[in-house]
């Protein structure tokens, strides 16, 4: 193998730079020629690819987003968007490829190793929403970010006497609001694994404020309800001012924590190895404090698992 290429796919991550330094750099350091793909599946269409070299990827490990851009492609998924794609690997001579995405982002990955393209996942999602592996580069990041909102806001909830209700991304999983609400001391986490009990979340808020509560935050998975609509019912059955922050896409950017960005480093590093030996077909997960490759297909048809002992823990621990 001589040549081949890193692209990003789907929505950014902090950490994704990291991981795009990391496989330029080992590309480089095992003397092979390393093309970067612009825009993700998009680019790999249309030949948007440069070659890469070590001042490529200079001064980007502390930044968030993705120097190579993202998008997500609905022509990729047609069979003629796919020819083309495969064409264009041909065209600039790249053998074997690195796709740093989620879900949808795999998908196109084991389509092209069925293909014959020598691919390698790595899992680069805030949302943390992939069965087979216990962290997806950003999660960690956005998991901070909104903790430092609900510090923030906590704040300003304690000086009006206030319940705040914070919105986190997640529509089908809510690991965000999950941790960032244990870590930050939420009243009420509402998931959409665990669905809303409205009634729980009011009941809560009144005990609170009859011990002397001068504040309360519930924390929010966007797949669960409408945040304003939320607040205005919790008001009314309770009579305790509420408001909504949605945090939105803050989320996925900023700065990524260490943690992102030595998972992503070493990640980067595990993949030009797999292309390396031959590998294909594979992504790249963490059990604990280890690394693991696994087969894209069998990763693929992993479910999420919901910590329910998480969940439990936030309840007993805001009573």
């Amino acid at each position: 193998m001589k040549t081949i290429g890193v692209l990003t796919s789907g929505g950014d991550a902090p950490g994704m730079n990291a991981a795009i330094r990391a496989v330029v750099r080992s590309g480089i350091y095992n003397n092979l020629k390393v093309m970067g793909i612009n825009k993700g599946y998009n680019g790999l269409i249309s030949g948007n690819i440069q070659e890469m070299n070590l001042s490529s990827v200079a001064d980007i490990i502390h930044r968030g987003g993705t120097k190579l851009r993202t998008a997500r492609s609905e022509e990729f998924k047609t069979d003629e968007g796919f020819r083309k794609a495969l064409n264009v690997l041909k065209v600039f001579n790249i053998e074997g490829l690195v796709v740093i995405g989620g879900d949808g982002s795999f998908k196109g990955a084991q389509k092209l190793s069925k293909a014959g393209i020598k691919t390698i996942g790595i899992p680069g999602t805030i949302d943390n929403d992939l069965g087979y592996t216990d962290r997806t580069i950003g999660f960690d990041t956005a998991v901070n970010t909104v903790l430092d909102s609900i510090s923030k806001i906590r704040d300003t909830s304690t000086s009006h006497g206030r319940a705040n209700i914070i919105e986190a991304m997640g529509r089908e999983c809510g690991d965000i609001a999950l941790y960032a609400g244990l870590a930050g001391g939420a009243e009420s986490v509402i998931l959409p694994e665990e669905g809303l009990d409205v009634d729980a979340v009011c009941k809560k808020l009144i005990k609170g404020r009859n011990r002397g509560k001068l504040h309360s935050i519930i924390m929010l998975a966007e797949g669960v309800g409408n945040a304003y609509e939320l607040g205005e019912e919790i008001q009314e059955k309770t009579g305790i001012v509420t408001r909504v922050t949605i945090l939105g896409h803050v989320q996925r950017g900023g700065s990524p924590t260490a943690t992102d960005r030595i998972i992503a480093s070493k990640m980067g590093k595990r993949a030009v190895e797999l292309l390396i030996k031959g590998e294909s077909g594979k992504v790249i997960g963490t059990k604990g404090d280890e690394l693991f490759a696994m087969d894209i297909n069998k990763a693929l048809s992993i479910d999420k698992k919901f910590d329910k002992d998480m969940y439990d823990l936030t309840k007993i621990l805001s009573i």
